[in-house]
């Protein structure tokens, strides 16, 4: 984590165009699960994500599980941060399981997507469109039948809105 603060927020950008400038080619970066939070952060995550990829060009890997956890943990509403974040920079999108901590929601990728995850996501997909998704389950991973039925809830999701977007 660092905090979001027009110094981070620049020198960030600067090191992303550099990482770009020397593959010649755009990267992506993920919101992360963050379990703290700096006091004189100045800026809303969301806001700083879009103005990271306005100043750099780089897109967003939209993790949807890190947005509830941090939202659960952080105390804001998951729905605010989704309507800042601009459709053309998302590329793709995760989602995971989670674990219920003493104190906190904590991002393990070792269960089932939650149902506060699932909707969240369902409206991510209405407000920046059909993405690339990844179910990302690497932590007391189950059967395979169990993975397959996690990526065909969101392959489902994903083909409705596409069906309401033509």
């Amino acid at each position: 984590p660092l905090p979001y603060t027009e110094e981070s927020l620049a020198h960030v950008a600067a090191r992303i165009d550099q990482v770009q400038s020397r593959l010649g080619r755009r990267i992506i970066v993920e919101n992360i699960a963050a379990y703290v939070r700096f006091r004189h952060s100045t800026i809303p995550e969301a806001e700083f994500l879009t103005e990271l990829c306005r100043r750099s060009g780089c897109g967003l890997l939209l993790d949807v599980n890190n947005i509830y956890v941090n939202a659960v943990n952080h105390g804001f509403d998951p729905l605010v941060y989704l309507r800042a974040v601009p459709a053309n920079a998302v590329e793709e999108m995760h989602l995971a399981g989670f674990d219920r901590g003493e104190h906190c929601l904590i991002d393990t990728h070792g269960r089932p997507v939650h149902e506060a995850v699932w909707t969240l996501y369902r409206i991510a997909v209405q407000l920046m469109g059909p993405k690339p998704t990844l179910i990302e389950w690497d932590a007391d991973i189950p059967a395979l039948e169990v993975l397959l039925g996690e990526a065909s809830k969101a392959q489902e999701i994903l083909r409705h809105n596409y069906a309401k977007a033509r």
